[in-house]
């Protein structure tokens, strides 16, 4: 799982989808896993 401050749509297989105030990309490949960090104001 990548931590990233951007995360973006690598394959047309990856979804984005968002748990608990969280960005998440999920896809059959697992390099393609990340998450979005947390902006503290």
């Amino acid at each position: 799982m990548k931590i990233r401050a951007s995360v973006k749509k690598i394959c047309n297989q990856c979804r984005l989808i968002r748990r608990k105030g969280k960005i998440l990309i999920i896809c059959k490949n697992p390099k393609h896993k990340q998450r979005q960090i947390k902006r503290i104001k």
